[in-house]
């Protein structure tokens, strides 16, 4: 870290760094290229934080955002947490709660005006129960007694089916989870599960883009440590990562080596079995 660089915020660093030199570009330009609204890379720049909705996509973004520009992201992060007096990025909720505290308790828009207004919409919905409850009741066992129907229904209707053995067991082969490092914290792409053959999951903060042949962008987020994502199956589509060494790849069920060291950005990726599990290399067979 320079001498000038102390003395800036992360704020003040990431405007000179996207403003100044032979290198000057557009926030709208970059905006395209991340796969993050304008309004939230102006807020970086503006140091205004409160303005993106969660911790976490503040220093994700951030991260993103220094990496793109040309510096250091741990430094960037760093900061961004000093400037908001957050000193472990995770590890206490009361942290988060006495930062937004200080910074909005003068606002009805604030954490504790939002608090005010659940309160007063609870307040609404228990008195609402409570001189309904008979109403909500009668509905509530009507609702059981059409579901139960119903499930009697389509349970005698399954009973008739017949299945193929072999078809049954590769479905079953498919929606077989991989051994993941971490807990899961949060599923995407659940309706690729059922034919899904590569899938990915963070160990840390990463950035993750999928495209499919027409450059269209089918998945983007910023995925924190245990979420897991379902690629599309087809030899059509190609990811891009943030943080390459943030992200662990299952193929057909197994673990394969890391796409990149941490905070290396990876493109052009190409998701499929074929691509990511190279055939071995048949002249390095012994020959007999």
């Amino acid at each position: 870290m320079t001498e000038r660089n102390k003395e800036l915020t992360a704020a003040q660093m990431l405007f000179e760094a996207r403003t100044s030199g032979r290198r000057k570009r557009e926030i709208s330009t970059i905006s395209r290229l991340l796969c993050i609204r304008e309004e939230y890379l102006v807020a970086l720049e503006n140091g205004k934080y409160d303005m993106i909705p969660e911790m976490v996509y503040v220093l994700g973004f951030a991260r993103n955002y220094a990496m793109e520009l040309g510096l250091d992201p741990e430094e960037i992060v760093s900061k961004i947490k000093k400037e908001m007096g957050i000193e472990n990025e995770f590890e206490s909720d009361s942290d988060e709660e006495l930062y937004y505290e200080e910074d909005t308790s003068k606002t009805d828009n604030g954490p504790k005006g939002r608090k005010k207004q659940a309160n007063m919409f609870f307040e609404k919905i228990s008195k609402f129960i409570y001189k309904n409850w008979k109403w909500i009741v009668s509905i509530l066992v009507a609702l059981i007694i059409v579901i139960v129907g119903l499930s009697f229904i389509f349970s005698l209707g399954n009973e008739s089916e017949s299945y193929n053995s072999q078809e049954t067991s590769e479905s079953v082969a498919l929606k077989k989870e991989p051994s993941y490092k971490l807990p899961i914290r949060e599923k995407f792409g659940t309706e690729n599960a059922a034919t899904a053959n590569v899938i990915i999951q963070a160990n840390q903060e990463a950035w993750v883009k999928i495209e499919d042949a027409r450059g269209n962008t089918v998945f983007s987020r910023v995925l924190v440590a245990g979420d897991v994502y379902y690629v599309p199956s087809g030899d059509k589509y190609k990811g891009t990562f943030g943080n390459a060494g943030g992200i662990d790849v299952w193929v057909n069920g197994k673990l394969i080596p890391k796409l990149g060291s941490i905070n290396t950005r990876k493109s052009g990726v190409i998701m499929t079995p074929e691509a990511l599990i190279p055939a071995p290399d048949a002249s390095a067979e012994v020959e007999e």
